[in-house]
This record gives C-alpha cells, sequence and structure tokens, in this order.
C-alpha cells in the first residue's frame, strides 16, 4: 500500500516539471545570462535603465505604504471582532473574507466606478487607487492572522495592568502588543508580498505612470516583443520575493508559545460606550473601504446615460467591433467556465494523488508536498512568461493552444486542493481502518469505506477552491490565452481599456457577473466545509 502511495506522487512531480521546473528555469536562463555581455549581463542592464529601475523603487515603496495603510484598516478591525461579541459578528467576519477571494480585475473594475462615480474631478487611476485597492484585498489577512491570535489570547495580564493605574491604550502597549508583534510581523510579511507582486490591480488602476516590475514584466513580453528584458525583470522580482519569503520564515519561527483560551471565553459584549463607538468605527472603516467599491460596480453596471437598466447587460451577448475584443462578452464568460472546470478537474487529480501520496509519509511524497508549494511562492505572471518561453511551438505552442491555459491555472490551483485535503487525510484515525480491515475487507475496500465518505466532503471544498481560483485568474492567463478566445478577466481588462461608456458598461457588467459567480462558489465551499477545514 505505501509503494502505490508513493507511485501517486510520481504524477504530480512530472506535471510540476514540466510545467513550472523547465518554465521557471528558462526565464532564470534568459534573463541572468545575456546574449553579450556574459553572465548577469541582462539584469544589469536592467538596474541601469532610469525607467526600469524607477519601477522597482515604485514596486518597493507602494507595496510598503499599501502594507501600512492594510495594518493601520486591519488592526482595528481584527481588535474588535476577536474581543468583543455582538449582534451580526460571525456575518462581519465572514464578509470581510469575501473581497480576498476576488479576481484582481474585478477589484480594479471596483475602483475605477467608484471613483468615476465621486464628485469633481478625481481621478481613477493613479497611486491613490492603487493603495486602496491594495488595502481592500488584504484586510482579511489581517484580521484572520492577527485576530486569529487576539482571539485566544488570555486576557489576565491586560486587565491586571488596567487594576494596577494604567489607561487602557497603556496596558495594550505593555500586556496584548509584545504578543502579537509576531502576528502582525507576519501578516504585514504576507501583505507586502500581495502587494509587491500585484498585476491585476496595477494594470487596471496604474495608468501610464504607474506601473510596478509585474506591469513592466508584461509590457515588456506583450508590447515590445523584449523578452530578454521581461526574464531579467522577472529575476530581480523573483530574488526580492525570496528575501519577502525567507524574512516571513524567520518571523515564523520567532513566534512563542503563549497562553490561549477558547475565543468564545475571550470575547465580552460591548458595555461601555468606547466599547460601542470602537464597533461603529471598524463597521464604518468596513463599509467605506470594502462595500462602497463592490455596491458602486453594481449600480455603475445599472447605470445607462441619465436613468438606470440592463442595457450593459443586454449588450454581452454581441462582440465588439474592436479587434482587442473579438468575442461577444457571454463568450468569453462560457470560456472561463469551461477553462476553469477544466483546470478544476486536473487540479483535483493531481491534488488528490499528492495529497494521498503524503499522507502515507514516503521521501517521495513529502517531496512531492513541499514542490507543489513552489508556485505559490513565484508570481502568476513570472509563470506566464516561463510557459510563453518554454511552448513557443509543439502541442502546447503558447497563444495557439487551449490546452495551455487550463494547465496555467491548474498549477496556481493544485496547491489549495492539496493544502484542504491532507489535513483531513492525516486526521482518519488508523484505528478505523483496522476495524474494517480485522472484517476481513481488502486494502482497496477499506479505502472506499473510509477513506473515500470522509475524504469526498474535502474534495468537494477543494473543487471550489480550485474553481475559484481557476475562473478569476489573471496573471498568468493574459501570456498565454489567445486573443480570439479569452477568459473574462482577460476581456475586463481589455474593455477598460478601450474609450466609450458602453465598453466601460460592458466590462463593469462583467465585472458584476464574475464577482457573483466568485461570491456563489465561496458560499457554497462554505456550506460544504467542517470545521476550519476549506475556510478561504
Amino acid at each position: 500500500m505505501s509503494r502505490g502511495r508513493t507511485a501517486l506522487a510520481v504524477g504530480p512531480l512530472l506535471f510540476l516539471a514540466v510545467l513550472f521546473v523547465w518554465p521557471l528555469g528558462r526565464v532564470l536562463a534568459l534573463g541572468l545570462v545575456g546574449a553579450e555581455g556574459g553572465p548577469l549581463a541582462p539584469v544589469a542592464a536592467v538596474l541601469t535603465d532610469p525607467a526600469l529601475r524607477g519601477a522597482a523603487w515604485f514596486t518597493l515603496w507602494q507595496a510598503t505604504l499599501s502594507t501600512l495603510l492594510t495594518l493601520a484598516v486591519g488592526l482595528p478591525v481584527a481588535a474588535v471582532l476577536s474581543r468583543l461579541e455582538f449582534r451580526g459578528r460571525r456575518t462581519v467576519e465572514a464578509a470581510v473574507l469575501v473581497p480576498f477571494v476576488l479576481p484582481t480585475v474585478v477589484v480594479g473594475a471596483a475602483f475605477v466606478a467608484l471613483l468615476g462615480a465621486l464628485p469633481g474631478d478625481v481621478p481613477r487611476r493613479g497611486v491613490v487607487p492603487i493603495l486602496l485597492a491594495h488595502a481592500f484585498f488584504n484586510v482579511s489577512v489581517v484580521v484572520r492572522t492577527v485576530g486569529g491570535l487576539w482571539q485566544h489570547l488570555d486576557p489576565t495580564p491586560a486587565l491586571a495592568a488596567r487594576g494596577l493605574g494604567a489607561t487602557p491604550l497603556r496596558a495594550f502597549a505593555v500586556a496584548t502588543l509584545p504578543r502579537l508583534r509576531p502576528a502582525i510581523a507576519a501578516a504585514a510579511a504576507v501583505v507586502f508580498l500581495f502587494t509587491f507582486t500585484s498585476f491585476g490591480v496595477v494594470l487596471v488602476l496604474g495608468g501610464s505612470g504607474a506601473a510596478t516590475l509585474e506591469v513592466e514584466i508584461h509590457r515588456a513580453a506583450t508590447r515590445f516583443l523584449d523578452l530578454r528584458t521581461a526574464a531579467a525583470l522577472s529575476v530581480v522580482q523573483l530574488a526580492a520575493v525570496a528575501a519577502t519569503l525567507a524574512a516571513y520564515g524567520r518571523l515564523r519561527r520567532r513566534t512563542g508559545t503563549e497562553r490561549l483560551r477558547r475565543s468564545a471565553a475571550a470575547r465580552r459584549p460591548p458595555r461601555t460606550a468606547a466599547d460601542r463607538a470602537a464597533v461603529a468605527a471598524a463597521l464604518g472603516l468596513l463599509a467605506v473601504l470594502q462595500g462602497a467599491p463592490l455596491a458602486a460596480l453594481v449600480l455603475r453596471s445599472l447605470r445607462v446615460g441619465d436613468g438606470w437598466g440592463l442595457a450593459h447587460y443586454r449588450t454581452l451577448d454581441a462582440p465588439t467591433r474592436e479587434a482587442v475584443l473579438a468575442v461577444a462578452p457571454l463568450e468569453a464568460l462560457a470560456n472561463s467556465v469551461a477553462i476553469a472546470t477544466a483546470a478544476t478537474a486536473i487540479a483535483l487529480v493531481l491534488g488528490l494523488s499528492a495529497a494521498v501520496a503524503a499522507a502515507g509519509g514516503s521521501r517521495l511524497a513529502r517531496l512531492a508536498d513541499g514542490a507543489l508549494m513552489l508556485p505559490l511562492g513565484t508570481s502568476a505572471v513570472t509563470l506566464g512568461l516561463g510557459l510563453l518561453l518554454t511552448f513557443r511551438s509543439g502541442p502546447l505552442a503558447g497563444r495557439g493552444s487551449v490546452l495551455l491555459v487550463p494547465l496555467a491555472q491548474a498549477l496556481i490551483a493544485t496547491p489549495f486542493v492539496v493544502r484542504t485535503v491532507l489535513p483531513v487525510l492525516r486526521g482518519i484515525e488508523d484505528r478505523l481502518r483496522e476495524a474494517v480491515a480485522t472484517l476481513g475487507a481488502t486494502p482497496r475496500r477499506v479505502r472506499r469505506e473510509v477513506d473515500l465518505p470522509i475524504v469526498s466532503r474535502a474534495g468537494l471544498v477543494a473543487a471550489g477552491f480550485a474553481f475559484a481560483i481557476a475562473v478569476g485568474e489573471f496573471g498568468a492567463t493574459v501570456f498565454v490565452a489567445r486573443a480570439s478566445n479569452p477568459t473574462v478577466p482577460v476581456a475586463i481588462e481589455r474593455a477598460l481599456g478601450l474609450p466609450g461608456a458602453v465598453n466601460l458598461g460592458r466590462a463593469l457588467a462583467l465585472s458584476v457577473l464574475l464577482a457573483a459567480l466568485t461570491g456563489l462558489v465561496v458560499l457554497l465551499v462554505d456550506r460544504v466545509r467542517v470545521g476550519a477545514v476549506g475556510r478561504f
């Protein structure tokens, strides 16, 4: 049985070697070795180019400001949700997580709709919209990471400090903040990584004057056809991401053990005016930052001239006249569903195989488990560039193949399948299998009678994860999707880049449909999951 489980790791490892290791190696080779000038010449050329150096600097400081803004919003919300028990708290906690799973281009479209609806000459693109969109996305990271620890902390030290005469702020600083600092630092590192590698949001909201490394990689590869510069920029970004991940790893190791309590025991009802004001302020922050863009997206999609209606939705079944979007938007939606379904099937096969193998504990299985997480540490744009470089000919030839898009999406979705199913497999007690085996069941029947019923529910959750990720994937898809066969995120980005109210209305209507589809999948997953398994 252990040999059979180990053999299941071979398929995922081969898939990873062909779709990740090989393409990433092509990017590194092209970016590190120049045709002239020897090793590191492309990277040196990038670092000495003032425009590209400016993009690297913008990437760094916008990620820093985005992280600070996210912490400024997320920490008060985490404090309220983790320490106070009020009516509707669970609904608010779930609502905070929804923006995190929305496709990046949908969020970009939502802020275009919001800022365009504000009175005065408010720019719809630039640094401020980017920072707000990043905070919109990543508040849930702070709430989950910091609030997840905060709600279990024993409040006794803070109460003791108050009893000795300390003000609430002083008690927090001396008794609570030191214990939260590792979680805050870890959340900051994750948010910084997400915003440093942000692509869809910056591409939609950045305009011509705000470009990150991700955007410059895309421009160099697709607009200027300068693959060497794109590869060199990817190398620079990979180095920065590796440094961030190393810092995050050190922060995780430094996290100490704390005296924890059940979350319900750590919460109390809001008794004072200050408590009620804190709840109102937290809800107000969330309403402005997360509720307003989504409301504006829906309302602007229904705005037709000086009135209201479904005109923008009715035009989705007709192709645009512009060559950059040659298919009907609803056809792009059908493409997305079909491609995401195929990607989900591939990710399930690979992820379930890797999870079953990893549960067996062999060395090869552990290698597959760890290796399948590597795509999560690499930006989707770099993955897309690698696939474009690698499959310029053959059956998977870049933009000429409909197979490469679901394979690219499956590459990104598979790690989530593994992380969803593996804890369930490892949680099955051996005594259950032994009890069935003592009744004469074969190993195959043991798996069918014991493992399958338990794992099937986790498999449904994993399928929801994979589909939600695939249907909204943009960074890698934009490199390998055919112009005549776009997915919805690609179609939204192209429509937003075209002039005219009709194209804007179509982009917003498509964004609403994609957001609704993603939200429906999230709700279904939340109903199917058991406990914390499969929580977004």
